[in-house]
């Protein structure tokens, strides 16, 4: 789901960006008044999952890949503001160091993962789970909730993508960005995250959520924890070093190809996708490294370096907005 340049127009990207805005202002202002500065921590690594997650690519059948996203298990933690800007920052840090997602195209990957899929997820969660859920009603809740907010940003973007050809086209009728109509565009979204990358984020959603709360119940009433948490962040040490996995998986998510790739499927390189295709140049495109050889090496190298820097990005956030509620 993440779009890259040149799939959108700016009469869809610059009204997305837009909207982000004034949700990112009332996310902070919501995070600012109700997150505990013990809960930082927990952001941060909330943060730095959904990006490692989001590197587990997965083959389908067709030859498309796609991943997990871990919106609504850290809005199930958190609350959906708070995911929101932890997801937002590990979206913009993929696009930023390693090239995944456009540039132009932020404010839609950040519209559809990070504000639409945690507050779906969050609110079918609650409404499933109830007041007082048992074990069991909390891991379905978390399954289902997992898999509609995935659906729902999926269904988002496909809709954007297939907006494109009705927006802006050349006076013979030529697509100049995403060249799929929505009769194709949505279909193939949906069915994709409806069979296969649904159940895999209802699967990881469901299996963490049973975790922990069978090793510390107070994380699922967003409340800090009552016993320390070091053994998450070993868990996160854990899907850096099986990031590899993610290269196993032959193929180009729908939507995200290269402009050669769409020139060769439909006959013709639309104008704008080739001029907003080389906007911006990653430092780490692909999560490979240029220094290291070995893609697996590199791979394990640009999880490092992808949470480190999602990891700082957000605890410094955190803090400053724990201290900015306590300053007098």
């Amino acid at each position: 789901m993440h779009i890259p340049d040149g799939y959108l127009g700016p009469q869809t990207y610059v009204t997305l960006s837009a909207v982000l805005v004034p949700v990112w202002a009332a996310a902070a202002r919501r995070v600012q008044r109700l997150l505990k500065a013990r809960q930082v921590p927990l952001m941060a690594l909330g943060a730095a999952f959904s990006f490692v997650v989001m590197m587990f690519n997965i083959p389908v059948i067709g030859g498309s890949t796609g991943h997990a996203v871990g919106a609504a298990l850290v809005a199930i933690l958190l609350g959906p503001w708070a995911a929101c800007l932890s997801v937002s920052i590990a979206l913009v840090i993929q696009a930023l160091l390693f090239g995944d997602g456009g540039i132009t195209a932020i404010g839609a990957n950040c519209f559809n993962m990070a504000v639409v899929m945690p507050f779906v997820g969050y609110h079918v969660y609650r409404r499933w789970a109830g007041d007082a859920p048992s074990p069991q009603r909390r891991t379905v809740a978390a399954g289902v909730a997992g898999y509609l907010s995935i659906l729902a940003g999926a269904t988002l973007t496909g809709i954007e993508f297939g907006l494109q050809p009705l927006l802006a086209h050349t006076e013979a009728g030529q697509p100049l960005y995403c060249p799929y109509p929505l009769s194709v565009a949505v279909p193939a979204m949906v069915i994709e995250h409806l069979l296969f990358f649904g159940w895999v984020e209802a699967l990881a959603t469901a299996g963490i959520v049973a975790a922990l709360g069978r090793q510390d119940s107070a994380l699922l009433e967003m409340k800090p924890a009552s016993r320390p948490v070091g053994w998450l962040w070993v868990g996160l040490g854990v899907l850096i070093l099986l990031s590899p996995l993610g290269l196993l998986a032959d193929g180009t998510a729908w939507g995200e190809w290269s402009s050669e790739q769409v020139g060769a499927m439909v006959g013709f390189v639309p104008a704008g996708m080739v001029r907003l295709g080389g906007v911006w140049t990653a430092l780490l495109p692909d999560y490979a490294p240029p220094f290291i050889r070995q893609p697996m090496v590199g791979y394990v190298v640009a999880a490092l370096v992808g949470s480190g820097v999602i990891v700082g990005l957000t605890w410094l956030m955190g803090v400053a907005l724990v201290r900015r509620r306590n300053a007098p």
